[in-house]
């Protein structure tokens, strides 16, 4: 498979949070451009998560500790652990789910 993310559409998937999606058989990849102050609320997900920070700056909750993340930093999710974000700054984001995010589909 050969993709070229300057040919994804984006889907805005909350407020804010708008992400060129890829899936394959067992991860999803979202890339996300994140308007300033976009929040993510708190919430959980059967998918293990790895959240990198691109450009800008996020506000990172992960079961209930707070940290600024910058580009370069990246964050490990597990399974139904509450997190929660918000964006600093316009940020954009990587995020790679797995198994497959299938409401992401």
């Amino acid at each position: 498979m050969n993709i070229k993310l300057s040919e994804l559409t984006s889907k805005e998937i909350m407020p804010g949070y708008h992400g060129k999606l890829i899936h394959t058989q067992h991860m999803s990849l979202a890339f996300w451009e994140v308007e300033k102050n976009a929040i993510v609320p708190e919430h959980s997900h059967k998918n293990e998560q790895v959240m990198q920070v691109l450009e800008g700056e996020f506000q990172f909750t992960l079961n209930g500790a707070t940290n600024t993340y910058i580009p370069g930093d990246l964050v490990v999710i597990p399974p139904m652990v509450p997190h929660s974000g918000k964006a600093l700054t316009a940020c954009k984001l990587m995020d790679v789910f797995s198994p497959t995010r299938e409401e992401y589909r």
